[in-house]
């Protein structure tokens, strides 16, 4: 069994998580680097993902672009309100999905995952967020509420000390 495919710790992974990325960003002024290392940090300590990474919301295209990400090449674009990450960006919440097939037009970026996490880059409730952190996993139904509260607590952290509005145009 390799590091990736160990199942989570009993008390969750997102502890250690929150201070290895604190650690990471803490004096960082790069917001390309931090976004890097955070999705290297994401693709590193949790088990069975197979793409974390960063879709970023450029006003210019009104689209999310690609952004810092680990995993297989990926789509560049995506529209708001469509597909997992355009959804959870529309409605500024995180959006679980057991399967990804049965998600109403879920964009098939890699045909390998089965599961998927998106959670916005809200700084204030009432602007449009910054972009999207979006996991996903070949396993059906791998992410959970414990899952989404950590991955949630995640991008407090790391919005604290990243502003991914100096990485679009």
């Amino acid at each position: 069994m390799t590091e990736r495919d160990r199942s989570p710790d009993p008390g969750g992974p997102y502890e250690e998580l929150l201070d290895a990325l604190r650690a990471l960003v803490e004096g960082e002024p790069s917001a390309l680097a931090n976004l890097c290392n955070a999705a290297a940090l994401l693709y590193d300590r949790l088990p069975r993902i197979n793409w974390a990474g960063f879709y970023l919301w450029s006003p210019r295209d009104r689209q999310l672009v690609l952004g810092p990400f680990q995993g297989r090449p990926a789509c560049v674009r995506l529209t708001p309100g469509r597909g997992v990450c355009g959804t959870a960006w529309r409605e500024r919440r995180t959006v679980l999905v057991p399967d990804v097939d049965a998600f109403p037009g879920h964009v098939a970026c890699d045909p390998r995952s089965r599961s998927e996490i998106a959670v916005p880059l809200l700084r204030l409730p009432d602007e449009d967020p910054l972009g999207v952190l979006d996991l996903d996993s070949p396993e059906p139904a791998r992410f959970g509420p414990a899952d989404a509260e950590g991955l949630e607590r995640f991008v407090a952290v790391l919005l604290a000390h990243v502003d991914p509005r100096a990485l679009v145009a």
